[in-house]
């Protein structure tokens, strides 16, 4: 037996827990926050649980409110719903929103709760047992012309030109994830590089496993592709945030959260060498995490991407010495974390041209922008992240860490005078 409850009650959930363990005592109760984290995800059909338990209200919201959206998604989990009665009118709003029950919440009636329980999974199996033989079930298994069972396809996501990403149901997990599916290419002197890179990805994140970093769940290969499936984040990126206007507190702190980050990846020895604000994603609880390792390097990793004399990366954010095919080390991705706080606090890059090589050119040449006056506080802080020669800028992340900390508490200062 496998719940989820949407619910934000702790001691609620462990009363329900009691209950339900008496009966299947391996149950497993997914607990989901609304309160914290939100409305479910839109594409999320809860595949991977036997029902849904809906907390009639909570902090800031009301379940009677989400049930009628959840019951019209098709395909999705049978919903009890708990009232404070069983037979009063939301008991009623809810049986016809389409609850599979509703469960009297003040004093459970013990018997009824496991029947529903019950009742619902035997509902759910036969649901997806009828929908996995479907031609839409089936359909749901193709991603480009990779078919990888034990997903369901929502959509694409990306396309580039190593991979695509797609964002799916993972019945296991319980949760909705992205596929980042790529072809596994095969040349007459082995596997290519693009592929190499793929495999490198998921060996250095599995390697860090670190809050701040991406989490994969699964590597796998079918019939000509090879396949990552890695969380999702519902809060999106950096980029897409930043089409708002940043206040230097939030600005800050953002950069604050990616030098723990890059702290973190560098004392497993990796440097990230493609951080941009794509690349830096949000999760619903507010936190950040790093994603994109493919060109990523590692100490005890063999592969060097520049072997061929190709640059990778992405030259508005590139360091100078980057970008010029040199040698580089976690200096390089502090001057890609000052690339990204400048642009968030005026939202324009430093440095811009018309070709990737002009502003490559520029990040050696030319003079680090100023910032606006009422910024200039700042500007310290900016010239050592974005210093041309890497012996000028920050020795290391956690330096980087230390100074951003008291920009922090210096703009707190600044908006406790205003």
């Amino acid at each position: 037996m496998r719940l989820l409850v949407i619910d934000d009650d702790p001691r609620y959930r462990a009363l329900l827990r009691h209950h339900v363990t008496c009966q299947w005592p391996e149950a497993d109760l997914v607990s989901y926050n609304p309160a914290r984290r939100g409305p479910l995800p839109p594409d999320f059909l809860a595949q991977g649980f036997d029902a849904v338990i809906l907390d009639e209200d909570w902090a800031g919201g009301r379940g009677i409110d989400w049930l009628p959206e959840l019951a019209r998604r098709a395909g999705f989990a049978p919903l009890l719903f708990l009232a404070d009665r069983a037979d009063d009118d939301q008991a009623r709003r809810a049986r016809s929103a389409g609850a599979a029950d509703v469960i009297e919440r003040v004093k459970i009636d013990h018997d009824q709760l496991l029947a529903a329980l019950g009742a619902a999974r035997e509902r759910q199996r036969t649901q997806l047992d009828a929908w996995r033989a479907s031609e839409a079930g089936q359909n749901a298994e193709r991603f480009g012309g990779a078919v990888i069972h034990g997903y369901r396809r929502v959509r694409k996501l990306a396309s580039g030109s190593v991979s695509t990403l797609y964002l799916s149901e993972s019945p296991a997990l319980g949760t909705l994830v992205v596929l980042k599916v790529t072809p596994v290419v095969r040349k007459d002197s082995g596997v290519d590089q693009a592929y190499e890179r793929f495999v490198q990805e998921f060996d250095i994140v599995k390697r860090i496993r670190h809050p701040s970093i991406v989490r994969l769940h699964d590597l796998g290969v079918t019939a000509g592709y090879a396949y990552l499936v890695m969380e999702f984040f519902a809060g999106g990126d950096l980029r897409t945030r930043m089409r708002r206007a940043l206040p230097p507190r939030e600005a800050l702190t953002f950069a604050r959260e990616i030098a723990v980050a890059l702290e973190a990846i560098h004392a497993a020895g990796v440097l990230h060498r493609d951080l941009k604000p794509g690349n830096v994603m949000l999760r619903d609880d507010g936190s950040l995490a790093l994603i994109d390792f493919g060109l990523a390097k590692h100490r005890s990793v063999s592969l060097e991407v520049t072997d061929t004399g190709l640059i990778f990366g992405t030259p508005h954010y590139m360091s100078p010495e980057q970008g010029h095919g040199e040698t580089v080390d976690a200096r390089s991705d502090l001057y890609s974390l000052g690339i990204i706080l400048f642009e968030m606090l005026t939202r324009t890059k430093p440095f811009e041209a018309k070709n990737p090589m002009a502003i490559i050119y520029k990040h050696r040449k030319q003079e680090i922008p100023r910032l606006a006056p009422e910024l200039a506080w700042l500007q310290p802080l900016l010239d050592r992240l974005l210093a041309k020669r890497p012996a000028d800028r920050f020795a290391s992340a956690k330096e980087s860490l230390a100074a951003i900390r008291v920009a922090l508490e210096s703009c707190k200062d600044a908006e406790a005078v205003a």
